[in-house]
């Protein structure tokens, strides 16, 4: 039986459909979820997030924090991404991140707010990078 796993961030929808394996990026390390998981909430860091779907290709996305919740009720495991702001890999435009990265990494070190945007912007190059 499959996953029914949800994507969504405040603004949209970014996927919704049935799966066989996501994998997330927590706080705590990396997680995998397969059917008939122990419920489960976890705590999403900026990073991948990768759903193995039913026709076995992967759908990857980057996102920048959120929660990750599972469950299993009659014998269906939902998953729902509950993500601060995502984007899907082909939505990511490598030529736009890596000049915003360069304008970044002229910026203040000690800025919080440019410590964010660039571990965001070099998640989204280790995504885009790691889909070719």
């Amino acid at each position: 039986m499959a996953l029914d796993v949800h994507v969504v961030t405040p603004e949209r929808e970014l996927w919704t459909g049935t799966a066989t394996e996501v994998i997330a990026h927590g706080v705590d390390g990396d997680v995998g979820i397969l059917t008939d998981h122990a419920p489960l909430l976890v705590q999403l860091a900026v990073g991948p997030l990768q759903v193995l779907r039913e026709d076995g290709s992967w759908l990857r996305a980057v996102v920048d924090g959120g929660f990750l919740h599972v469950s299993t009720e009659e014998g269906v495991t939902r998953v729902d991404v509950l993500a601060t702001t995502a984007q899907l890999a082909d939505e990511i435009d490598a030529d736009t991140v890596r000049r915003r990265l360069e304008e970044l990494r002229s910026a203040s070190a000690d800025d919080e707010t440019v410590k964010r945007e660039t571990t965001r912007a070099e998640a989204r190059l280790a995504l885009v990078s790691s889909a070719r």
